[in-house]
C-alpha cells in the first residue's frame, strides 16, 4: 500500500454552473407564474407542485445526509472522497422547507383531516385525529427540521474542523453522533412521508409507506452524489487518486436501491391486492385507471427495468459516462415516482370542486394526470435550488476531507 497522500489543490466549480443554476431558477419562476395564471384553481395546484418540489429536495437532502452517518457508524472508505460532496448536499434538508410554505398555507384545501366537521362525522378520521391534526403537525414539522439541522450542523463542523486541526477524536465525535441520529433519522423521515403524502388520502394508510419514501430518497440522493461525482473528477477537483474502484461502489449502491425499491413497492401492492379490501384498494384503482395507469408503467420501466439492466454489468458501475447517464435518468423517474404519489389527490380534489357532471364525466377528472407550466416551473425552480445550494456550498471549501484518519485507506481502496 501507498504511504504518500497525493496533493490536493482547492478548485471553484466551473462558472457553467452558477449559470445553470440560476438559468433554472429563472425558467421555472416564468413557467410557475405562466401556469398559475392560467389556472382557476391555481392556488390549490400551486400547493401540489410545491408539494413536490419540496419532498423532491427534502429526500436528496435525507439521502445525503444519510450516506454522512452510515459511513461514520459503518467506518467505510470507499465513500471518503465522496462525503464532502454529500456533506453539502445535505444542507437541503434547512433549505427545502422553504417549499413546503404554500402547502402549509394551503392545507384546508389540500387534507381532508384538517375539516374539524368532516373529521367528526367520520369515524376513521376521528380515530386518527391525534396524530393528524394540524398543532401535531405543525410541531412534528418544527421538530424534524430543528433535529435534521442539528445534526447538519454538527457532522458538517466536525468534519470542516478536522481538515484545520487533523484531531481525530472529532471523527469519533460523529460516530457517536451517527448512532444517535439513524433511530431519529427513520422516525422523522417516516413522519414526514406520512403528514405531507400519504396523509393527503387519510382513509388509507400503509404500513412501509416510509420505507418506501427513504429507498426512492437515498436512491435519488446517491444519484445526484454520483452525477456531481463524475464531473468533479473530470475537473480535477477529487484529487488524483479517485479512481473506478470508488465509483464502482457508487453504481453498486445505485443498482442495489434500484432492486430495493422495487421490493417495496411491489411488496406494498401484491399484498393490498391480495387481500383485496376496499379500504385499501381504492387508493391503488385510480393509478392503474385511465392515464395514471401510464404512469405506472412508466414506473415499472424506468424506476425498474431500465435502470436496473444499465446497472447490471460491473463495468457500467465504472464508466463515469453510464453512472451520469443514469443518475439523470433516476433523478426525474424520482420525481415522477413523487408526482405519482401525490398527484392523483389532486384529480380527486378537481372531481369533488366539479359541477354538474355525469358519474362517468367525474370518473374521468379522478383517472387523468394533470400536468403543465406550473408543474415544470416547479420542476424547474427545485432543480435550480440544488445546483445553486450545491455551488455554493463547495466554493472555497476542500471537497475531499484531507485530514480524516481514513484518508490513506481510501486512497488504497480497492475491489
Amino acid at each position: 500500500m501507498s504511504s504518500h497522500t497525493p496533493h490536493y489543490e482547492i478548485k471553484n466549480l466551473p462558472a457553467n454552473v452558477s449559470k445553470w443554476g440560476f438559468g433554472l431558477l429563472g425558467v421555472g419562476l416564468v413557467l410557475a407564474v405562466l401556469g398559475f395564471t392560467m389556472d382557476h384553481n391555481n392556488s390549490v395546484r400551486l400547493s401540489y407542485a410545491s408539494l413536490i418540489a419540496f419532498m423532491f429536495l427534502m429526500s436528496i437532502g435525507l439521502g445525503s445526509l444519510f450516506l454522512v452517518a452510515l459511513e461514520y457508524i459503518a467506518g467505510a472508505v470507499w465513500s471518503l472522497p465522496f462525503r464532502r460532496i454529500a456533506e453539502t448536499l445535505s444542507l437541503l434538508v434547512l433549505v427545502a422547507p422553504i417549499f413546503a410554505i404554500p402547502v402549509l398555507m394551503n392545507m384546508h384545501h389540500m387534507y381532508e383531516w384538517t375539516n374539524l366537521e368532516v373529521v367528526a362525522k367520520d369515524n376513521v378520521l376521528s380515530a386518527k385525529a391525534p396524530y393528524l391534526n394540524i398543532n401535531f403537525f405543525y410541531a412534528r414539522f418544527i421538530g424534524i427540521i430543528a433535529v435534521l439541522g442539528i445534526f447538519y450542523w454538527a457532522f458538517t463542523r466536525n468534519s470542516l474542523k478536522q481538515d484545520i486541526t487533523g484531531d481525530q477524536k472529532l471523527t469519533k465525535a460523529n460516530v457517536r453522533l451517527s448512532a444517535l441520529f439513524l433511530p431519529l433519522f427513520a422516525i422523522g423521515l417516516t413522519m414526514l412521508s406520512i403528514d405531507f403524502m400519504m396523509s393527503l388520502e387519510p382513509h388509507w394508510f400503509s404500513t412501509i409507506y416510509g420505507v418506501y419514501y427513504f429507498a426512492g430518497s437515498f436512491w435519488a440522493g446517491i444519484s445526484v452524489i454520483a452525477f456531481i461525482a463524475v464531473n468533479m473528477n473530470a475537473k480535477g477537483m477529487l484529487g488524483s487518486w479517485v479512481n473506478k474502484n470508488h465509483f464502482y461502489s457508487l453504481g453498486g449502491f445505485m443498482f442495489a436501491f434500484t432492486a430495493f425499491w422495487t421490493y417495496i413497492a411491489f411488496s406494498q401492492f401484491m399484498l393490498i391486492w391480495y387481500a383485496n379490501l376496499p379500504e385499501e384498494t381504492f387508493w391503488f384503482i385510480p393509478r392503474m385507471s385511465g392515464g395514471w395507469s401510464l404512469v405506472s408503467i412508466s414506473l415499472i420501466v424506468f424506476h425498474f427495468i431500465v435502470p436496473f439492466f444499465l446497472l447490471i454489468q460491473k463495468n457500467s458501475k465504472t464508466n463515469p459516462s453510464r453512472l451520469k447517464s443514469v443518475a439523470v435518468l433516476i433523478v426525474f423517474v424520482h420525481i415522477l415516482d413523487l408526482y405519482w404519489l401525490t398527484y392523483p389527490s389532486y384529480s380527486k380534489h378537481l372531481a369533488h370542486t366539479a359541477h354538474d357532471m355525469t358519474k362517468s364525466q367525474l370518473e374521468a377528472i379522478i383517472t387523468t394526470p394533470v400536468f403543465g407550466f406550473l408543474e415544470l416551473g416547479f420542476i424547474a425552480l427545485a432543480l435550480g435550488v440544488l445546483i445553486t445550494v450545491f455551488n455554493m456550498g463547495a466554493k472555497g471549501k476542500n471537497m475531499i476531507p484531507l485530514k480524516d484518519p481514513k484518508l490513506q485507506r481510501a486512497i488504497d481502496f480497492h475491489l
